[in-house]
């Protein structure tokens, strides 16, 4: 195999990758126990199809607490309570006991001084609201029902270390049921537990559902609207199920619903920087996640079947919730195999630690833009033996160009001969065929991983760089480095040696145009690495250029 391939294959190969993330690239109750200042609002849905999670059961061999007058439980007055720690402010309804409000108080939405937050839930219609929770068959109760809250100002705040519950209770039918939310002082995670306990004096059976939803407008699928923070990242449901992650986007939802079933870790609806996850913390009970999206709507509904409440007694849905940042760092606090939401693709396993490397570098400049370009130096050092072997060998390819023509023509007839001759050829130069080729190779791993890296990071999100380039994660506003980095490309493929035949190169002459055009719109973090990489192919290769002319001379 000949090294002529070499260049315009890579430059192919990356092309194709971009262009295909690009363009192609879910009666009367007992008194509930000791009940703290709940958290605030919520809404519900009815309908069992339109709510998300399904919950863990453990059956507790307790009797029901002594029954509530029944008039406690009616005509409830809607109330919202407002949960707030230092990284985040949740307000909940007991219209469903469902979280209606979802602010991050870390992650303003511009980069506007007067920028508003970001906000995973924002929702004033009851319905469109998350942590819905309702049961069917003989444990029917709705996910819209009215709940009592304990006696509060309506307003709960957390301190570092600290924790609070919000007891939410209602009764339907034969039914006690008492959702408990825990939130903590210290990051984005949450408890969420159910009670259901059986009045009546026959068994009841059947199965619950939980419910993460979220409004979805077409806007959206187009880029704007909500969190939504880029065209060029998966944005829809995930669910990591018998040890692997499971993604489906909301326009393979809206074409057809998607269900899993088997050992089911969490389920979640994410962007590019953000995650709403629902986790059970319980291994009990027959799980199965259903996606599906409505006409304004994604939802996950994560259901626990065939669970029975005897008379007397209660069963306890247990479940863990997450909404915050989609970081490495945060997600693995939670547990449950969290971070496996982040994922890199194909090349995870270099990427992770690339990742990890590009945090190091960043805890001491304290700039990921000079982050990414020591990270891109360092990666080019380690590569130096390997491209310095591949472009010496490119060159002297091009050396025996000459007299590889002449052999091709006069043995154009006898194949066998011309192979023959091409290998004394290479023996008499000592020229490897694949010498130039196998170096490169093993770089396009590293490559798309950290492509990957640079465009998935949230830590890019926001982050400034220097002058016009404020923003990592967004693309150049004046689009010059889009633009140096075509010229660096232009540069560095007159600087490389090549044998290729008219056709092909003509084909590679317009690699940097095409290249520029693309990386008018990647996040400028990206465009950063890759114009530092030609910038030091450039020197290698000059190089190396100059060292051939030395011993030439």
């Amino acid at each position: 195999m000949e090294n002529k391939n070499i260049s315009l294959a890579f430059t192919l190969v990356f092309g194709i990758y971009l262009a295909y993330i690009m363009f192609f690239s879910p009666t009367p109750p007992p008194k509930s126990e000791q009940v703290v200042t709940p958290p605030v609002a919520t809404q519900t849905q009815d309908q069992e199809k339109d709510s998300m999670a399904q919950l863990p059961v453990e059956v507790v061999e307790k009797p029901v607490v002594e029954k509530i007058i029944p008039t406690e439980y009616q005509n409830i007055t809607t109330r919202d309570i407002t949960v707030e720690n230092p990284f985040f402010k949740a307000v909940l309804s007991n219209h469903g006991a469902k979280i209606k409000q979802f602010e991050l108080k870390k992650f303003p939405a511009t980069q506007a001084a007067d920028s508003p937050n970001i906000f995973l839930v924002d929702t004033e219609n009851q319905k469109m609201a998350t942590l819905g929770i309702s049961g069917s068959e003989g444990i029917l109760f709705s996910s819209e029902a009215m709940y009592k809250v304990a006696d509060s100002d309506g307003r709960i705040e957390i301190g570092p270390g600290g924790s609070k519950k919000v007891v939410f209770s209602t009764v339907q039918g034969d039914l006690l049921i008492n959702k408990t939310y825990t939130f903590y002082g210290d990051g984005y995670k949450f408890d969420l537990d159910l009670e259901i306990s059986n009045l009546g004096a026959t068994p009841l059976s059947g199965s619950v559902q939980a419910f993460l939803k979220e409004p979805w407008q077409s806007e959206k699928e187009e880029g704007g609207g909500g969190f939504l923070t880029g065209s060029f990242s998966f944005v829809g449901a995930a669910t990591y199920v018998d040890e692997d992650l499971k993604t489906d986007s909301v326009k393979d939802l809206g074409k057809a619903s998607v269900a899993y079933e088997g050992n089911i870790k969490w389920t979640s609806f994410e962007d590019k920087y953000f995650i709403k996850a629902l986790v059970p913390a319980s291994d009990s009970g027959e799980k199965k996640v259903f996606l599906e999206k409505g006409e304004n709507y994604v939802q996950n509904r994560l259901e626990v079947r065939n669970q029975t409440v005897n008379p007397g007694k209660m069963i306890q849905l247990k479940l863990l919730g997450y909404f915050g940042p989609r970081d490495t760092d945060n997600l693995k606090l939670v547990g449950f195999k969290l971070e496996e939401a982040v994922d890199f693709g194909f090349f995870h396993i270099i990427a992770k630690p690339l990742l990890e490397v590009l945090k190091f570098f960043n805890s001491f400049v304290g700039n990921y833009g000079v982050s990414i370009i020591i990270l891109t130096v360092l990666i080019k050092i380690l590569f130096w033996p390997l491209t310095q072997k591949s472009y010496t060998s490119m060159k002297a390819m091009q050396k025996v160009q000459p007299e590889m023509a002449k052999i091709r023509v006069k043995y154009k007839h006898d194949k066998a001969r011309l192979n023959k001759e091409v290998m004394d050829l290479y023996k008499k130069y000592k020229v490897n065929p694949l010498g130039g080729c196998l170096p490169m190779v093993i770089q396009i791993p590293v490559f798309f991983a950290l492509y990957k890296v640079l465009l998935e990071d949230i830590g890019l999100r926001h982050a400034p760089f220097m002058f016009w380039i404020q923003d990592l994660s967004a693309k150049d506003p004046y689009y010059i480095t889009p633009v140096v980095m075509g010229v660096t490309m232009f540069v560095q493929q007159k600087l490389t040696p090549t044998t290729m035949d008219s056709a092909q190169a003509k084909i590679l002459q317009y690699m940097p145009l095409i290249f520029t055009f693309m990386f008018l719109s990647f996040p400028s973090g990206l465009v950063i690495y890759w114009l530092v990489n030609n910038l030091l192919t450039i020197l290698q290769q000059y190089l190396v250029n100059r060292k051939a002319k030395a011993a030439e001379a």
